[in-house]
């Protein structure tokens, strides 16, 4: 199966956060998976350590590249199809990054790794 990390997904499995679901913890540790990580994300994290948002993933946002590789996790690009797509997307939600995510997933047909209860009035595959 091929799954697509929401951000926070990300980070609490980097921390070993009990917020993340059983479901996603398994699913993402299971290594005949492949876990996709979205350059939104990367954005997103970059972006929030920036502004004051995310102080506790500094080191993160520092090594990511560095931290998919630990965690064997494939690179997610951005593509202008997925641009249009999440430029599309009704306006239901507002974030951009997730915008995004939401589009990579339609595009991809692969399901998102997210709690964002939202995310299913897109009509997405959404495991948590």
């Amino acid at each position: 199966m091929r799954a697509l990390l929401d951000t926070h997904a990300f980070l609490w499995w980097l921390d070993g956060d009990e917020r993340l679901s059983l479901t996603a913890r398994d699913l993402i540790a299971d290594e005949r998976n492949i876990i996709l990580f979205s350059a939104a994300s990367a954005w997103e994290i970059t972006t929030k350590v920036r502004i004051g948002k995310l102080p506790g993933a500094i080191e993160v946002a520092d090594n990511l590249a560095n931290s998919l590789l630990q965690q064997g996790f494939t690179e997610l690009p951005i593509t202008v199809n997925h641009a249009q797509r999440a430029g599309a997307l009704p306006g239901l939600h507002k974030d951009p990054f997730d915008r995004m995510l939401i589009a990579q997933a339609h595009a991809e047909n692969i399901s998102l790794i997210s709690n964002e209860k939202l995310f299913d009035q897109y009509a997405i595959q959404r495991i948590w």
